[in-house]
């Protein structure tokens, strides 16, 4: 058993620290045997991505809620669409009528309405609404005086989900940039390690070689191609 670095715990689900939060500016002073916690793991990242953004900008709600879902490994992306349930009686009816109202059928029927409406009064002996049709205008006046409020309420709903949208969409971008860095800071130690790897091997390789021409006089060490030159003969 083993001994978390942080919180000093004695555990038995211990994970070593991982390289790449090593290479973060402001990291602990740990190495690279040392051991975390998975509670420790977390805060330690929560706390090193917070110090990343407060370089750059003042940690909001946005960004925070995003850090949040980094280190808790959720999804960072939602619905910004009204669910059915949430919407009231006149929530739908003015969704309804500014629907009806920006579409064909409503230029159409009320056009037939308003010829209807002129026909009807003017072929008749004795119309209700003679020329110039006060009726027909003060009606006219009345459905534009109401229909243009409710349509408003509609289009208010319409810039609210609007909103969300595009805090959503800046919140899956904050999240992949910051997803991006941390893999690049991986990648980065990653083949750190590698050319350490190949640097130790080599050296093992190059004892070798020695060990064998300690132990084999009669070998002779290969030429030096730098030293050879064009009057370099070979003897028959």
């Amino acid at each position: 058993m083993k001994t978390c670095v942080r919180c000093h715990r004695t555990l038995d689900e211990l994970v070593p620290v991982p390289g790449h939060l090593l290479a973060l500016d402001g990291a602990p002073a740990w190495q690279a045997g040392d051991m975390l916690c998975h509670n420790c793991l977390r805060t330690t990242r929560h706390e090193l991505i917070t110090a990343m953004l407060a370089k750059h900008t003042e940690i909001k709600r946005l960004e925070a809620e995003v850090v949040q879902s980094i280190v808790d490994h959720k999804w960072v992306s939602n619905t910004p669409e009204d669910p059915p349930e949430t919407l009231n009686w006149g929530d739908r009816v003015s969704d309804n009528i500014a629907k009806f109202g920006g579409s064909w059928r409503f230029i159409i029927s009320f056009l037939l309405i308003m010829m209807g409406w002129i026909t009807f009064n003017a072929l008749i002996a004795k119309p209700f609404d003679p020329f110039p049709f006060i009726l027909l205008n003060l009606a006219l006046s009345c459905l534009a005086a109401l229909q243009a409020p409710v349509i408003m309420m509609s289009q208010n709903r319409q810039e609210e989900r609007d909103r969300k949208r595009s805090v959503n969409d800046y919140q899956i971008n904050l999240k992949a940039e910051l997803e991006i860095r941390q893999l690049h800071l991986k990648l980065d130690h990653l083949l750190y390690h590698q050319w350490q790897q190949l640097y130790a091997l080599q050296e093992l390789q190059v004892d070798l070689l020695e060990e064998i021409l300690e132990q084999s006089p009669d070998l002779e060490p290969p030429l030096d191609p730098s030293n050879s030159g064009p009057d370099t003969a070979i003897a028959p």
